[in-house]
């Protein structure tokens, strides 16, 4: 077993967090413990989960079958749009169906801008770490001016922006928003569903190279942009091939012949922050 590489947390400089998170979207019922409990077996640290995905339980009882010490797991889980108004009393519904004493983060799944409730969601996550219920609190699908908005009213900068984040839409100026402000950046889709991706000269050319499958290159295409991919997968071979691309050093060329696959109309499907909307 080789467990994930870490990197240090800019807005937390004594936390260190792997550069490979395990994503469970939508791993349920004993098949997604199992699937999950697979994945802490090969050496994954980070596991994310949401109140939308409906598997928190799974994942915590996944933790449980794995024998691994929970205090050796960052586990996150994310706020709905419906909850913005209690995010608090969702962080503690989340501690209660995962039967925990507290979660590693906590983050916003979407602003949901035009209910324009997430200041308040912020707002009450800051009450929440501060309660020990949560260590780190941050963001998904924020845009510039909705961290700096709730940056400005709480003080409190977030540890994370979870986005939509692979070679067909590669988000530099989010990326750079991010880190301007030593914000993690997580990458949610990281593979972009696979696909003619992995036809690409430029990830074929890197994947012969190093030797490596084309999903391996694109993680750590992310790896090298300072991005952090949470790939999912229920395949224990798939999984070990995942966290082993954690390790793997692309040279600049690799990475910028990666990133040119980038293109206007790169998301998966319809989902600027500004506009699209999830509860």
């Amino acid at each position: 077993m080789s467990v994930a590489p870490t990197r240090t947390l800019s807005t937390d400089p004594g936390t260190e967090v792997p550069v490979i998170g395990f994503g469970t979207y939508p791993l349920r019922g004993s098949e997604g413990v199992a699937a999950i409990a697979s994945a802490l077996e090969v050496g994954y640290r980070f596991v994310d989960t949401a109140v939308n995905y409906r598997n928190e339980r799974e994942v915590a009882e996944a933790v449980k079958a794995s024998g691994i010490a929970r205090e050796d797991v960052w586990l996150q889980t994310k706020v709905p749009g419906r909850d913005h108004t209690g995010a608090r009393r969702c962080v503690e519904t989340s501690l209660q169906v995962m039967d925990l004493d507290y979660l590693d983060s906590v983050v916003i799944h979407w602003p949901n801008p035009s209910r324009d409730e997430y200041l308040t969601a912020w707002e009450q996550l800051v009450e929440a770490r501060e309660a020990g219920l949560v260590r780190h609190i941050g963001v998904s699908n924020f845009t510039a001016a909705h961290l700096d908005r709730v940056v400005e009213a709480t003080g409190v900068t977030p540890f994370a922006n979870q986005i939509e984040l692979h070679p067909y839409f590669p988000q530099e100026q989010m990326r750079a928003v991010d880190a301007e402000r030593g914000i993690l950046t997580q990458s949610w889709s990281p593979i972009a569903r696979g696909g003619d991706l992995f036809e690409k000269q430029a990830v074929v050319a890197a994947a012969e190279a190093h030797d490596l499958t084309p999903g391996q290159v694109v993680l750590a295409w992310h790896v090298a942009l300072g991005a952090m991919p949470l790939p999912k997968s229920a395949d224990a071979q798939r999984q070990r091939d995942n966290l082993a691309a954690a390790s793997v050093q692309l040279g600049e060329d690799e990475v910028a012949a990666i990133t040119a696959l980038g293109r206007a109309d790169g998301r998966l499907f319809d989902a600027d922050p500004d506009h699209h909307e999830e509860l």
